[in-house]
């Protein structure tokens, strides 16, 4: 179908979009949600799985055990994947995702976070069951966005399993919808194995029940303006000497840490304007 194949009257103007991105930039600006596609072939995709399901493990032994980490409702979810296999920071580094933060938000773009999400399976409940925005107890809205979200879909995200449930255009309105207005509005947003489900993060989500016998795996990113504190200090969490690529660091928040004290703050600044 092409734009001219739309019957209309009285437009003058109209926005354009050439492009898949473009679409999906279009969208998320109208009803805050568009699925993009990652470019990832089954091989990768099949590293990507085994590599979720190894750092579970290891992540889990780490921290206590799965039963310690339910206590803390923090067994369905692997916090920071990129500090423990870098196959998760080229994810988090995904060309398509970054053009449409940068396109969005701006070109200083930083990484909040990269969590690993398991919707469990036989109906089980779970953190992320429940409505909320990813940046939660905040009721305001802004003129462009400040955050948005990039739920990769390592499983296929199907009716079945529990695919993410949004409320359209909810990025626009201060306070969450009525009861009745979520359900005669939510929508269901099935996703194929490799795309990336992106949000504003201010739109209204949860995700749904998984009613098959399997887990459905995720990674969730979020992506920042540099103004706004990371979930876990990446720069402090992964070392001085993770990365050299100046794009990278600048990413994951190298560059905006908070100075310890004055000395600190004026030799970051120093530090800028010899670079």
């Amino acid at each position: 179908m092409t734009e001219t194949s739309i019957a209309r009257y009285g437009v003058h103007t109209q926005d354009q979009s050439s492009t898949a991105l473009d679409r999906a930039i279009e969208q998320i600006k109208l009803v805050g949600f568009a699925v993009v596609d990652g470019g990832f072939d089954a091989a990768i995709l099949g590293r990507l799985a085994e590599a979720f399901d190894r750092v579970l493990e290891s992540t889990q032994h780490l921290y206590g055990g799965r039963e310690e980490l339910r206590r803390i409702d923090e067994h369905n979810t692997i916090r920071a994947l990129l500090a423990h296999d870098r196959l998760f920071l080229q994810l988090a580094m995904n060309a398509n995702v970054l053009e449409v933060c940068r396109r969005l938000i701006g070109d200083y773009i930083i990484l909040n976070q990269q969590n690993g999400i398991i919707n469990p399976p036989n109906a089980q409940q779970y953190n992320q069951a429940a409505y909320h925005r990813d940046l939660p107890y905040q009721h305001f809205v802004s003129s462009r966005p400040l955050a948005i979200n990039a739920l990769f879909c390592l499983d296929p995200f199907t009716l079945q399993n529990g695919a993410t449930l949004v409320v359209p255009a909810s990025h626009k309105e201060e306070a969450f919808p009525s009861d009745l207005t979520v359900e005669a509005l939510q929508r269901t947003v099935t996703a194929k194995a490799g795309s990336f489900l992106l949000l504003d993060a201010m739109l209204f989500h949860r995700g749904g029940v998984n009613q098959t016998s399997n887990a459905r795996r995720a990674v969730n990113h979020l992506y920042t303006i540099p103004l706004m504190r990371q979930q876990i200090d990446l720069p402090l969490f992964l070392g001085p000497d993770y990365t050299e690529d100046k794009q990278t660091r600048r990413l994951l928040g190298y560059e905006v840490q908070t100075p310890s004290d004055v000395s600190a703050f004026y030799g970051a600044r120093l530090s800028r304007i010899s670079a």
